[in-house]
């Protein structure tokens, strides 16, 4: 399985899809997470995503060892963005290729949400009333 994991300020789906791209699947799933303009009716102004990122990366990789382990997939990406991002923007890409689309859903789900939960990046809210959460 290839695999590419990035951190950095700017990601696009495009470097992913890049990635992910060949004749020999013909599943590619590509979850991109952006920034609300909103949470819990509150209006967001932006947000800036922080990381320990030796240890990202690490917690990332484990994904992608796992992800090998449970699913038939030909190529996975891993994309986090960290600083200040706006409503509008990516703040996070998966991206699955295997040669069918059911492995490439599963394995995709399971990536995003693993992530959410056990890679150290941090986010803070920043809103429209000042009052950051």
């Amino acid at each position: 399985m290839d695999v590419l994991i990035t951190i950095k300020e700017k990601i696009t789906v495009e470097e992913a899809l890049a990635f992910i791209q060949t004749p020999t699947c013909g599943g590619e799933v590509i979850f991109a997470g952006t920034v609300r303009n909103h949470t819990h009716k509150r209006a967001v102004t932006h947000l800036f995503y922080e990381c320990y990122e030796p240890m990202a990366l690490s917690e990332m990789r484990k994904i992608a060892d796992q992800v090998k382990e449970k699913w038939a997939i030909e190529k996975l990406v891993m994309l986090h963005a960290v600083g200040a991002l706006y409503p509008g923007d990516i703040a996070v890409v998966i991206a699955v290729a295997s040669a069918h689309r059911g492995i490439a859903f599963d394995a995709c789900e399971y990536v995003i949400d693993t992530l959410k939960e056990t890679v150290p990046i941090w986010k803070k809210e920043f809103f429209a009333d000042e009052q950051p959460v």
